[in-house]
């Protein structure tokens, strides 16, 4: 029993906890900032003020996660974030191919949970930050409502990736929030603030069931009335629910951090009168056994507060994809501006141009200017309001989270502050920790000096040289422009010869196009172009390069639709090579080419994107010279995906090796602590988290089993259950041997083995 008698006052529980990193939000950017720093065996206190990680990608919101591949919508191939999004997000598939949001909760609960490193505080809001002089953060004090305790938090470091800033609003952290004018950083894109506004808005979304029987509806009496006139309520269609509502939008009018409730309210007000329209209208009679399951209580917020970096992302620096000494992740969303009132405006539900691919992001974009100790993760980083129309998205947010984790690290490890580590002296360390893990920072190369392989003499039982995407049966119709992607080598020229089958006597243009840099994959200049004659029937013809190229290049061998002629398709899979059309996305604003006003300072170019999988098949055909970017010696580079350059990055062996493996061997006797294998998860395909159902629980691609044996030919590891990018192996013991052998298994007959990376650390 307790008993207590009267005090005047009484103090909440007070918990006092140091640690070396605080990050402040358990969005996707907090998790992966948070469970990153604690892999380098940092000791770090996540605060997330709601019951649930993941912000806007949780059970409580309900938007799916996507950042640079953009619904496979747009020209940046094989661009899906790295690293531990990527993890994240295949473990995801694995479980929740159905895409629950309640599951891909505990997919990101499991992930923090499994962090020793990890203090998790759920439900445990920030309200006060303690500095210990102007430019330096001492500690943060939060109040968890579930278990009546009060936190002071102390740390060296500290991360806001509140969303809102908390923390950094309240350290005095130099902030924007709204539309700067065009002529600030020269941005044709910036919006007029007094016809479109100045923020973008907040979202809600609805889930509805049906139950087999039919459901009455009483509206309550705040919902609006008059849904019909609603200027957006022409993209509803029967059957949408969760982030398909993403057009269900307010409150860009109105200070979007202390009147968010006013805005969840009319938001609440806006969905029940759209149901009520939907049900008791008379226009959806299809609707008469549905009912509302879930209603969101926590809106998805787009903006608020940015704070400012050493540098800010312009719209400029993601048109012309420029790349500055200190990139450390990257974007490709569109720039996606929405107007201001949202649901009741009469403007398109948002203005979205892309570039033409992904582009780079400044570490300086990732920590206050003004304070000294303070990292910046999520929507929150230094960014113009239009650069932020993409930078906000959230596998972008998770991408730069990553690398404010490492960054952590590195400071406590070199006594840097945020701003050192930025220097041109230093960066480089972090840049080259963050791809030995997957980052894939676009456009730079860096060698690992500590990575064994680049030591040993490498053999391989074989090499593919490609020559011949093998024909199925199957038959695909020139419906629309389609084209086969694949990687020349500079100064050679290739014939390439398909199987077309004509209905009729008919011509087919083949085109042959190319990107006008290495910057990006989209084909925006014309190279070559052939017409054939084709007669009534199947016959062959033969595609030849007039010339050859200058330097290795991505290019497009186009087959011009004639819904006449058809092309024969194979089931063969490769790295490096896919099939894209010019087709319609219209939920990116894709319409098959962008065609933006002359003044706004962004490129008009075509769209070519793939179909998602088990569609897309490539097309059979021969390749002479074979292709040869497959070599053994791609294994020994940091880059874990095909890029712009022309290169693959792959060692795939043939398609008919039975048994492939490499090996590594050594002069001299190694002592071997840890390996790590990238293998290919097609990172083309956007994983949506959830709402969207995928067809496989796992990336066909991916190698599934292996083993590795030593110079001795003893067994030292095998793994026969893998679907991840990146294996980690670390020994109990150090192995001591003169080579290590990786013996694979081919993922599927119609798949070879490929390796992007092997790594081997003492």
């Amino acid at each position: 029993m307790i008993k207590s008698e009267f005090k005047v006052a009484r103090d909440n529980k007070l918990s006092e906890l140091k640690t070396d990193l605080v990050v402040i939000g358990g969005g996707l950017a907090g998790v992966c900032t948070a469970v990153t720093a604690a892999r380098d065996n940092l000791k770090v206190i996540l605060v997330q003020d709601r019951p649930v990680l993941g912000g806007n990608a949780s059970s409580e919101v309900r938007l799916w996660a996507l950042g640079a591949t953009s619904h496979m919508g747009n020209n940046n191939r094989w661009s899906r974030e790295g690293g531990l999004i990527n993890e994240i997000l295949l473990d995801n598939l694995k479980r929740n191919k159905e895409g629950n949001p309640l599951i891909f909760d505990t997919v990101l609960l499991e992930k923090v949970y499994q962090e020793e490193n990890i203090t998790l505080l759920l439900n445990t809001s920030v309200y006060e930050t303690q500095k210990i002089d102007d430019r330096n953060i001492k500690g943060v004090k939060a109040f968890c409502s579930q278990n009546s305790t009060t936190y002071l938090l102390k740390a060296p470091f500290f991360c806001d990736a509140s969303g809102d800033g908390i923390v950094a609003f309240q350290s005095g952290a130099s902030f924007r929030m709204g539309a700067e004018p065009p002529e600030e950083f020269d941005e044709g894109f910036s919006p007029n603030i007094e016809d479109y506004g100045n923020l973008l808005g907040h979202s809600l979304y609805f889930y509805t069931k049906d139950l087999g029987k039919p459901v009455s509806y009483t509206a309550p009496s705040f919902a609006i009335n008059d849904a019909a006139e609603l200027p957006r309520i022409k993209n509803y269609q029967l059957g949408d629910h969760g982030c398909k509502l993403w057009w269900v939008e307010y409150g860009g009018r109105l200070d979007t951090i202390h009147q968010s409730e006013d805005i969840k309210f009319e938001l609440w007000k806006v969905i029940y009168g759209i149901w009520d329209y939907v049900k008791n209208s008379g226009k959806y009679p299809e609707a008469e056994n549905l009912t509302l399951e879930w209603v969101g209580t926590i809106p998805g917020k787009r903006e608020s507060r940015r704070f400012e970096g050493d540098f800010m992302l312009t719209q400029k620096d993601i048109v012309e994809q420029r790349d500055y000494y200190d990139r450390v992740a990257f974007g490709g969303w569109a720039m996606d501006l929405h107007p201001a009132d949202g649901v009741y405006s009469k403007h398109n539900s948002c203005t979205q141009w892309h570039s033409k691919g992904v582009y780079s992001i400044p570490f300086r974009c990732y920590y206050s200017k003004d304070i000294k100790n303070l990292f910046l993760a999520g929507r929150i980083i230094s960014a113009s309001h239009v650069a932020f129309g993409s930078s906000r998205v959230m596998l972008t947010c998770a991408h730069g989270g990553q690398a404010v984790g490492k960054a952590v690290a590195l400071c406590l490890q070199n006594n840097y502050s945020p701003r050192q580590l930025a220097s041109k002296e230093n960066i480089e360390q972090l840049q080259l920790v963050l791809n030995k893990d997957g980052q894939s920072i676009p456009r730079l190369t860096l060698a690992d000096d500590k990575d064994l392989v680049g030591q040993a003499k490498l053999i391989a039982t074989s090499e593919l040289k490609l020559n011949n995407i093998k024909p199925s049966d199957v038959w695909k119709t020139l419906d629309t422009n389609t084209a086969q992607l694949l990687p020349f080598e500079a100064n050679k020229t290739y014939k390439i010869s398909v199987s077309v089958k004509a209905e009729k006597d008919t011509t087919l243009t083949i085109a042959l196009k190319g990107s006008s840099t290495n910057k990006h994959f989209t084909p925006d200049i014309d190279i070559q172009a052939s017409k054939f004659e084709l007669d009534k029937g199947i016959q062959d013809i033969t595609f030849t390069l007039e010339e050859g190229f200058s330097k290795d290049c991505y290019t497009y061998l186009c087959f011009m639709k004639n819904e006449d002629v058809q092309v024969q398709l194979s089931e063969e899979l490769y790295p490096g090579i896919i099939t894209v059309k010019q087709k319609v996305n219209k939920a990116v604003s894709n319409f098959g080419r962008q065609d933006p006003p002359n003044d706004v300072g962004i490129d008009a170019f075509d769209f070519w994107t793939p179909d998602r999988k088990p569609a897309g098949q490539n097309i059979a055909m021969q390749i002479e010279p074979p292709i040869d970017k497959f070599n053994l010696e791609n294994i020994n580079n940091l880059e874990q995906r095909p890029t712009s350059n022309g290169y693959v990055n792959a060692w795939v062996s043939n398609l008919n090796d039975k048994s492939p493996n490499v090996v590594c061997r050594w002069k001299k006797t190694q002592k071997i602590k840890q390996v790590k294998l990238f293998f290919d998860a097609n990172f083309d395909d956007s994983l949506e988290s959830i709402l969207l159902t995928h067809k496989n629980s796992e990336i066909d691609t991916v190698v599934k089993s292996y083993k590795i044996f030593d110079d001795k030919n003893k067994l030292v590891y095998q793994c026969e259950d893998n679907y991840q990018t990146i294996n980690k192996i670390d020994f109990e013991e150090e192995l001591e041997t003169t080579s290590l052998k990786f013996l694979f298994d081919k993922p599927n007959i119609n798949i070879p083995v490929s390796v992007f990376k092997i790594a081997v650390f003492d």
